[in-house]
């Protein structure tokens, strides 16, 4: 059989990559949706899952990504190869509004072929967390940056171009089979293995008046999508009922929120500083690749003097952290969710601690409570003092399983969960 195209018959090469595409694309779209339907269940609280149902909805999104993937690279693989070859003509030419019909379907399916995946991939790209794509290449696309906005906006235009792929693949398998079955032409025999050849009609459809009719397919389509709400994104989220109030017995520093001062005792005021800006983050390990995010609410009480007393203690420090403020990427409102942070029940985390001089620098020795469980830490810090302008950052490495964040075993999510954060503060 020949490689290349005739005017009359498909060549090996074409042939190949039509029905590697067509296994591809006929794998990729159940797993899509079986894939879907499980991740829906598994944050339905009223249906019960088990982490084996976390564990397979992964690996059913990872095999659907990674066959996308491969679908985008065939495709352009494809046209590439296309546009270097004869296009055998079609055997219906002098029927045209049946041969225009075939030619804008043609379209609609090369296009889709490389907008559907590239989208999804977009998607990908800019979330963070949860199923990888199987390839040594990262999971990131230059210019794409990690932003719940553009995940969303990508991730409504996969759903939306995909209906235009389904229907154009329903209208492609309906023409092949109304020329085989009613037709009784060679249309579908040129595409088998095989060398069969049919002579095309004398007309032939032109391709600029199909080209322009999968455009307004295309354009409809995001318009009824846009239409029907696809794009909308509600970034806030409503703030926790019974969250903890700060103490008014003292000054309390937040971050990125104003400070109320209060009368405090004089040997403590003189040392109590106030948080002007700052981060505290978090990043966990999910399927094998990291995850970062942070909480927006969260207020520390500091007490801190240059000259440390006889044991070495600088001052103390207590921090709030409201857990509903907590943003971490696609999976967010899991780690808020009963089986991880629960921050219904358990609105607020707390470290206290004494800040200490140890081996030349400082540690915050005391107790991180989250979700009701208290367990004794250290977190090592820098600190640097300009006057009455103070710089501190540090971190330590919890076990969530220590806390009862999170089931027992690291399936999906690692133990190990990195908690940081860097300020500033006005004595």
């Amino acid at each position: 059989m020949p490689l290349a195209n005739a005017h009359d018959r498909y060549g090996a090469v074409t042939k190949t990559f039509h029905w590697l595409t067509a296994l591809l694309i006929l794998s990729a779209i159940p797993l899509g949706l079986i894939a879907n339907d499980l991740a829906h269940a598994v944050r339905n609280p009223d249906i019960a899952t088990t982490e084996a149902d976390v564990s397979r909805a992964a690996f059913l999104f990872s095999l659907h990504k990674t066959i996308g993937v491969t679908v985008f690279f065939v495709a352009l693989l494809r046209i590439l190869w296309a546009m270097g070859q004869t296009k055998p003509g079609l055997l219906n030419g002098d029927k045209p509004v049946e041969a225009r019909a075939a030619e804008t379907v043609h379209w609609l399916l090369y296009g889709s072929l490389v907008a559907v995946p590239l989208t999804g991939w977009i998607h990908h790209a800019a979330t963070t967390g949860f199923a990888p794509i199987w390839w040594p290449f990262g999971q990131s696309l230059p210019f794409v940056p990690k932003d719940d906005g553009l995940a969303h906006t990508f991730a409504s235009l996969h759903y939306i171009l995909n209906w235009v792929l389904w229907f154009s693949l329903a209208a492609h398998i309906a023409g092949a089979l109304k020329h085989h079955v009613i037709d009784r032409d060679a249309t579908l025999r040129r595409m088998l293995p095989g060398r069969t050849t049919a002579e095309p009609t004398v007309r032939q459809p032109g391709h600029v008046l199909p080209a322009v009719a999968a455009l307004v397919i295309w354009a409809a389509a995001l318009c009824t999508g846009g239409a029907l709400g696809y794009f909308s994104h509600e970034t806030a989220e409503a703030q926790t009922a019974g969250a903890d109030a700060p103490d008014p017995s003292t000054e309390t520093a937040s971050a990125g929120t104003e400070t109320t001062e209060t009368t405090a005792p004089a040997e403590t005021a003189e040392n109590a500083w106030t948080v002007t800006e700052g981060t505290l983050g978090l990043t966990v390990v999910q399927m094998g690749s990291e995850v970062t995010g942070q909480f927006e609410d969260w207020t520390a009480e500091i007490v801190y003097d240059e000259t440390a007393d006889s044991e070495g203690k600088h001052g103390t420090v207590d921090v709030t952290v409201t857990i509903a403020s907590l943003t971490l990427g696609s999976v967010t409102s899991d780690a808020k969710g009963s089986d991880y942070l629960a921050a219904e029940d358990h609105p607020t985390a707390t470290f206290s601690a004494d800040l200490v001089s140890r081996d030349g620098g400082h540690v915050a020795t005391g107790t991180l409570t989250i979700k009701g469980n208290s367990v004794p830490v250290e977190m090592p810090f820098e600190l640097s003092i300009d006057g009455d302008t103070a710089t501190a950052s540090g971190g330590l490495t919890v076990d969530r399983r220590d806390f009862g964040v999170g089931g027992q075993s690291e399936g999906n999510v690692g133990a190990s969960v990195d908690i940081r954060f860097e300020l500033t503060a006005e004595r």
